[in-house]
This record gives structure tokens, C-alpha cells and sequence, in this order.
């Protein structure tokens, strides 16, 4: 029976109304991580009455957690975070059923986690946590909602809806694990899992009462700084498939680490991404089209400071990522472009800006490893 008192606010809503309310209160949705972006996401939940909500997360509250992730207070230092989790949904509502798991989520537990749920949200940090919910998700057929923060940037996305494109078709290949930054180095806006936990519960809750439209087929980016929103379409690649074997060995890569962090303000994703929309380019390659007289138009998509420190010497346009846009009178039509940052994920989404606006992807290149790749293996071309 539907709390009428409780859920007065959403019942009066045209577009939930008491049967909106009893399919929210009947719907089951498991939370990856309790930390940042599961901290509103359960908040959320909680409050609108999801009627069983999942909590996977193997980490202990921390006094450097408490500046964002506001399910947890210090009262909580040194417990559990699934556990602390579960007593403040519980204060919030008590009829809610909670199932924890004090654990991490791998490749030996999943398939057991995953099973069953009506929706799971991503509250991870991690590359290889989410290969691996993508791909037990596609293979369920389990919907999933996506979020990634860092430093003021955010991105939220829905995965494997309705048949539409998963994690696999925006990112088909993780990056060398040697790639990734130092797990100490990193820094998030404390409001900003807010907005992006917020989303991610939204998305939810639509899907639970099918109502709106989701961002499945789009990746939502957030800029806190500049408090702008910009949304890029991708597409289904029919050739996309799970590979567990490939999740495996990221999780025993000891070069991989549980958080990746990045001190020159790039999001903790695959350096590849999106093949549907330009080309990926390696120094290599570069060279070899080099010999044969190739003369691209190549951008340099990193900070200003970030540019003055290091850079290549015949670069023809400096421009951070996300202001592209505002020098596309400068940027030709009629010849191929090369986008370059530090590793490869704000040119990405350079380009991605850039065939969206018109220009042709076919003359798209992503640099893959960026100004460090350059570096290490044209040192001559940097000054």
C-alpha cells in the first residue's frame, strides 16, 4: 500500500501519481560505492521510496570523506561506509529494505551482485569496475546509470537501455594501466557529486516510472566552474561485445589502482572513446603519414598554463577543451585536424564538440597518449 502521507508531493505529480509511487516503491536498484556519487544517489532513492535498495562497497569512512560525501557524518569515522550508509537511509525512511555487501566488487563476485536488480547505478571510481559492470549488465540485460567526477567536471550517462549502447561503444578499449596517474594526486569539487549523484538518481527514477527521456545514446558534461551543460550523442556498435577475460586481467594488473585521479584535470576514462565519431591516432601512425607529407592541422586542447610548461613546436592552435567551440572560425573545414591534451581524454572530447558541430569526422584525429606519448617518443618536436 502507497504511503499517502509520505509521497503526497509525487502522487500529485501528474506524471507519477500513485501508480508512479508503487512501481518506485516495488522497484529494486543496487548502488556500486557509498562514497561521493552514492552518497545523494541513496539519499534520493531512499527518500522516494525504492523499495529495495543494494550497497557494494569494501571501504571505511575517512575524515577527508566527509567534505563531499554527505551520507556519512563523524560520527561514522573508522565504520564501515555500506553501514553507515544503511543507518542514515534508514533514518530517512524505515521502510525501506537494504542489502549490503561489506566487499569490493570483482569479476569472482558479480555475476552473484549484479543478478536480479531492476536497475544498477555506478558510484565508482574506477576503470576496471566499470568494464566489469558493463559487461555483466549486457549480459543480464540490466540497465545501468553511469557518473565519473573530477577536479569541477562531470559526466553522467545510461548504459545497456532498451537495447541502447553501453559503456563498451563510448569507451571500446581501456588504456595500458602503466597510463594511468598516481592514485595520491587527485582532487574533486565537494558539491560536485551532489549534481552529478543527483542526476544519476533521476535518471532512475524516470526509467522506474517511464517517464521522459533518458541519456541513454548521450553523455552529459558538466562543467562546475563555468556552470554550463553540454551533451554529446554517440551510437551502438553492433560490434561491441563483453569481454570478461579482458576485466579479469585488469583486476589482477597490479598496475591498476582503485581511484585514478589526474592532476592536469582530465576524468578517470579510457583514452579511446567514441570510434564512431573520429579517428584515433597513435605518434606512431603520425610518423608514418608524416613521411608520406601529411600536413595536418593539429590543436593543442590543454590549459594555458599546461601549454606554456611544454608543447610542440609547430603547434597551430592552443585552446582548453571546452572553449573550442568559441575558435571554430579559426579551425579549417577542408583539412585534417589533430587534437592533442596530456593522455588523450579532453582531446576526445574536443573532437567529439567539433563533429557535432559540423565538422567532418572522417578528418577527426584524437592523439592517443597525448603530449606525454609526443614526448617519449618525438622528443625533438617538443620545446
Amino acid at each position: 500500500m502507497v504511503d499517502m502521507d509520505r509521497y503526497a508531493r509525487h502522487i500529485s505529480l501528474p506524471d507519477v501519481g500513485i501508480e508512479g509511487q508503487r512501481l518506485i516503491n516495488k522497484s529494486r536498484i543496487l548502488v556500486i560505492g557509498a562514497g561521493g556519487l552514492g552518497s545523494p544517489v541513496l539519499l534520493y532513492l531512499a527518500a522516494a521510496g525504492v523499495g529495495e535498495i543494494g550497497i557494494i562497497d569494501d571501504d571505511l569512512v575517512d575524515l577527508s570523506n566527509l567534505q563531499r560525501q554527505i551520507i556519512h557524518a563523524e560520527s561514522s569515522i573508522g565504520t564501515s561506509k555500506v553501514e553507515s550508509a544503511k543507518a542514515q537511509i534508514l533514518s530517512i525512511n524505515s521502510t525501506i529494505k537494504i542489502t549490503t555487501w561489506n566487499a569490493r566488487l570483482s569479476p569472482d563476485n558479480a555475476q552473484e551482485i549484479l543478478a536480479g536488480w531492476d536497475i544498477v547505478i555506478d558510484g565508482t571510481d574506477n576503470i576496471p569496475t566499470r568494464y566489469l559492470v558493463d559487461d555483466i549488465c549486457k549480459i543480464n540485460q540490466i540497465p545501468w546509470i553511469y557518473g565519473s567526477i573530477y577536479r569541477f567536471e562531470g559526466q553522467a550517462s545510461v548504459f545497456n537501455f532498451e537495447g541502447g549502447p553501453c559503456y563498451r561503444d563510448l569507451f571500446p578499449e581501456p588504456p595500458p594501466s602503466n597510463a594511468i596517474p598516481s592514485c595520491a594526486e587527485g582532487g574533486v569539487f565537494g558539491v560536485l557529486p551532489g549534481v552529478i549523484g543527483s542526476i544519476q538518481a533521476t535518471e532512475a527514477i524516470k526509467i522506474i516510472i517511464n517517464k521522459g527521456q533518458s541519456l541513454s545514446g548521450k553523455l552529459l558534461i558538466y562543467d562546475a566552474e563555468s556552470m554550463t551543460f553540454k551533451s554529446l550523442k554517440y551510437s551502438k556498435n553492433v560490434d561491441s561485445k563483453p569481454n570478461l577475460e579482458e576485466v579479469r586481467k585488469m583486476f589482477v594488473d597490479s598496475g591498476w589502482c582503485e581511484k585514478i585521479p589526474n592532476r592536469d584535470g582530465e576524468i578517470d576514462e579510457p583514452a579511446s572513446a567514441g570510434n564512431n565519431m573520429f579517428h584515433h591516432l597513435s605518434v606512431t601512425e603520425y610518423q608514418e603519414r608524416k613521411a608520406k607529407g601529411w600536413q595536418p592541422f593539429l590543436i593543442d586542447v590543454r590549459s594555458d598554463a599546461e601549454y606554456q610548461q611544454k608543447r610542440v613546436s609547430f603547434t597551430d592552435l592552443q585552446v582548453p577543451h571546452e572553449e573550442i567551440l568559441t575558435m571554430v572560425n579559426d579551425i579549417p573545414k577542408d583539412r585534417d585536424i589533430i587534437l592533442l591534451c596530456r593522455s588523450g581524454m579532453r582531446s576526445q572530447m574536443a573532437a567529439m564538440f567539433l563533429a557535432q558541430d559540423g565538422y567532418d569526422s572522417q578528418k577527426l584525429y584524437n592523439l592517443d597518449g597525448g603530449i606525454m606519448a609526443w614526448s617519449n617518443q618525438l622528443p625533438s618536436d617538443i620545446e
